[in-house]
């Protein structure tokens, strides 16, 4: 407020007058998400991996059209052999033509397009990281929650059950579960539905050694958001207003943990595109469609004979999506963390 006196005769008062700025300068109200897109729009390097992760994303949902089933098992070589990489062909005349796309990246033993498998390992890749997340996402949201909400002997528990679970090495855990859940018949009500057999067959046991063993970190972290704050005035005000346990973690807890949800989301999908290679490789992924994983494990005799193009394109893709989502997993991070934004 601001105090404006005046010698005016009978106006020995003093006006007070609001200090109002002007309509051009009134700020906007500050949010947690909003700040958070203006720092990632503020950074070149987050848009770039955001429209990266953003192609890779299209180019998997355009791969569950039925073309690309007949593209992948498309011979283009009539001996049925391999062929390196190019860009231009000839024609009877000599005159050289811009190659099909199917031809960019080489053919592999069987003399099918590695461009097209390439792009169908898209697919693979997104539907892992996105059934397992949701799994193990679910899990560890749900359990570090009740922990951190209720402690007692329920916060012994899960914190026993946690524990326990992370005492195993992560990839030699997904192994065994892998091993475990190998040759098991897909669930019935998936066999039930040709077009999610179609969709997730031969991708379940990779999806679910994934999500029943990654859940741990995020459980954890949970916890400790939740008793932070669980202690917090409005959760106090709520308890004081009469609202019910359930009304409380749901409208006022969980809202303010979605932050680690989506950053261990972003860092965690990286780790999904690998271990998916690394149970290929040891055949315990998936072997009936060409994932990345596939792919690597198929050239890996290919490369005592010269043939580096399949492997070459299949981790080519792989690095840079890792790359893409690493970077935008620290941008996230960086962007959702209140100690890094002057926020208590």
């Amino acid at each position: 407020m601001t105090a404006i006196t005046h010698d005016l005769p009978n106006a020995a008062c003093a006006d007070v007058v609001p200090d109002v700025p002007p309509p051009g300068l009134q700020e906007t109200p500050r949010t947690l998400w909003g700040d958070a897109w203006k720092r990632l729009r503020s950074s070149v390097t987050s848009q770039i991996c955001m429209g990266i992760v953003a192609i890779y994303v299209l180019v998997g949902l355009a791969s569950l059209l039925p073309y690309f089933d007949r593209k992948i098992n498309e011979p283009w070589n009539q001996d049925r052999t391999y062929a390196p990489p190019t860009l231009f062909t000839h024609d009877a005349q000599g005159h050289r033509h811009l190659a099909p796309p199917a031809l960019w990246l080489g053919l592999e033993f069987q003399g099918r397009s590695v461009f097209w498998r390439v792009l169908y390992g898209t697919r693979i890749a997104l539907l892992i990281t996105v059934c397992a997340s949701i799994l193990s996402l679910g899990i560890g949201t749900v359990l570090g929650v009740i922990a951190g909400f209720y402690g007692g002997w329920i916060d012994d528990l899960i914190t026993w059950l946690f524990s326990t679970v992370s005492s195993i090495p992560w990839l030699l855990l997904v192994i065994a579960m892998a091993y475990a859940l190998q040759g098991n018949e897909s669930p019935q009500f998936m066999q039930e539905h040709p077009k999610l057999q179609q969709l997730f067959g031969g991708v379940t046991t990779v999806i679910l050694a994934l999500g029943l063993t990654d859940w741990v970190n995020l459980c954890r972290l949970m916890r400790g958001e939740v008793i932070k704050l669980r202690d917090r005035d409005f959760v106090a005000a709520g308890r004081t207003m009469g609202l019910s346990n359930f009304r409380i973690l749901f409208r006022h807890i969980l809202p303010n943990t979605t932050h680690l949800i989506i950053i261990t989301f972003s860092l965690g999908a990286v780790a999904y595109v690998q271990v998916e290679v690394v149970l290929a490789f040891l055949g315990l992924g998936i072997t009936d469609k060409p994932s990345w994983g596939k792919m690597i494990d198929d050239a890996k005799l290919e490369l005592l004979r010269g043939v580096w193009w399949q492997v070459t394109a299949a981790t080519v893709a792989i690095f840079i999506l890792c790359l893409a989502l690493n970077i935008l997993g620290d941008a996230l991070r960086d962007a959702l963390d209140p100690r890094l934004r002057g926020v208590d």
